[in-house]
């Protein structure tokens, strides 16, 4: 009966400890999740974006462009490789948890030629030669007991890091579709800054034309031709600046859809035809589960909290059984009979007793990778509720300024055709037709450029709501959550 009490509690020590793994810690306070976004925001605007939310600015070009980026774009295949790279990890951490079988088939012919000796009578004799051979087919199996847990939390981490790269791989496609959009954009925007330009040109000339002539009949004098020729050349100085940033802009684009920018062309001129679908956010709290960025963060702990699970798993003994079968024989037609099989079973336990402060060493490691993960995790959460203030405030801002410019160019307009029209009755002076031109065309292209800021601060918006992604859609990437202990302190030692 002792015998047994003892055999019991030492069990009983030995499963005790290991259950030593923690669920994976609680990284946000209660301060950390707003209860409301402060941004303003257009309350009939619609909650969440739609995952092809895209679509909403009503352009088919920019929804083939986007359509080649999702299929050819280059970032996106580096992650999808790290997804596969992942999935194999995964596979590998969980062989594992299984027996390892092999089977050996062995075959080997020996001889030697004949030699003398001398025996210790001085006689010398001789000694036979030959040849012979030996046969063996053997099944070998081994297995390494997890009591402590280690392969399972091993496995356990790389199911995290794979749920990390499927994560990161959706965050890459927002930012590719975000990317896309807002190059799209500056294309058309730039192209359409150069059409002002040269309408600007165009007008400069023209007025250039009145001013010559009336030069040549005495009404204006050289200063006033001196005047808009300087304006017509800083007209044209403003061109190649501009031409070199679409080109550039167009490049972009082009390696954004994994081509060659040469040749790389697309047919949009202006901005002016993309609508605009307004969007909102719902509750702070739901943002979290919108975000593959948050999620990414959050499998990134829970890996680090199981690789931290394993490092304490690794101070316990390890256990492995082994055995083999088979058969041996110097003829092959009787290696297979039942005087040639041979078998073995065995058990071995190591149990690490000075390592120099190694495990201990790791298990700090593993810890200390783990508090840097839950304030990445933190950042991560509090850059997103940041960057859905910043980008709803944005869109109110640039709205606004967008709606004052188209009045500020409707008057501006309204102001040069007046001013053109007196300045060839002669009614006034060049200079009021220069004031009156430089403001309608800066206002113009103030206003393209107030244009492509709302654009591209709106798919800054979609973005920062995840762009329609939510976690609901990818149950099998969920990341494991636990509460963080209450004493949850450096575990220098693994109990």
């Amino acid at each position: 009966m002792k015998t047994l009490l003892s055999t019991t509690s030492a069990a009983a020590i030995v499963f005790a400890l290991a259950g030593c793994a923690t669920p994976t810690p609680e990284a946000l306070k209660p301060t950390d999740v707003p209860a409301a976004f402060t941004a303003p925001q257009e309350q009939s605007a619609q909650v969440w974006p739609n995952q092809d939310w895209w679509k909403g600015f009503n352009s088919d070009e920019l929804n083939q462009i986007i359509a080649t980026a999702q299929t050819d774009n280059l970032d996106l295949a580096d992650a999808m490789a790290q997804v596969l790279q992942a999935e194999a990890n995964t596979e590998i951490a969980g062989s594992t948890l299984f027996p390892q079988i092999d089977a050996e088939g062995t075959a080997n012919r020996a001889g030697s030629k004949k030699i003398q000796t001398v025996g210790k009578n001085g006689k010398k004799r001789t000694v036979a030669g030959g040849t012979a051979n030996s046969f063996g087919a053997t099944l070998n199996a081994s297995y390494q007991l997890d009591l402590f847990g280690k392969a399972r939390s091993d496995l356990e981490a790389a199911r995290e890091n794979l749920k990390s790269a499927q994560y990161a791989q959706e965050a890459v496609a927002l930012t590719v579709v975000g990317d896309t959009a807002d190059t799209y954009f500056d294309v058309l925007a730039l192209r359409q800054r150069l059409a002002i330009a040269h309408q600007n040109l165009d007008a400069a000339n023209r007025i250039l034309t009145i001013t010559k002539a009336k030069v040549e009949n005495g009404v204006s004098s050289n200063l006033d031709l001196a005047q808009q020729q300087a304006l017509v050349a800083g007209i044209q100085a403003e061109i190649p600046p501009l031409e070199e940033e679409e080109r550039e802009a167009l490049y972009a684009l082009a390696i954004l859809l994994g081509k060659a920018p040469e040749g790389f062309d697309v047919k949009g001129q202006s901005i002016d035809g993309i609508t605009i679908l307004p969007v909102k956010p719902g509750i702070p709290s739901e943002l979290l589960e919108r975000r593959p960025d948050v999620s990414q963060a959050l499998s990134n702990l829970a890996a680090a909290h199981a690789n931290l699970n394993a490092s304490r798993a690794a101070f316990f003994p390890q256990i492995s059984l082994t055995g083999s079968g088979g058969y041996a024989s110097t003829a092959l037609s009787t290696l297979f009979s039942s005087q040639a099989f041979a078998w073995s079973i065995g058990a071995s336990i190591v149990q690490t007793i000075f390592d120099g402060g190694q495990l201990i060493g790791q298990n700090n490691l593993a810890y200390a990778e783990e508090l840097q993960l839950i304030a990445d995790y933190r950042k991560a959460v509090l850059n997103a509720f940041s960057n859905t203030e910043s980008a709803l405030g944005q869109v109110s801002s640039f709205a606004q300024q967008t709606k004052s410019l188209q009045d500020e160019v409707n008057a501006a307009a309204e102001a040069f055709r007046i001013s053109e029209l007196q300045y060839r009755e002669g009614t006034v002076d060049l200079l009021n037709v220069l004031q009156a031109q430089q403001t309608l065309f800066s206002a113009q292209d103030e206003l393209v450029q107030a244009k492509l800021a709302y654009l591209q601060a709106e798919v800054s918006l979609y973005n920062a709501l995840g762009g329609g992604w939510t976690e609901a859609q990818n149950p099998d990437t969920t990341p494991t959550v636990g509460k963080h202990p209450d004493n949850y302190i450096l575990p220098i030692l693994p109990f």
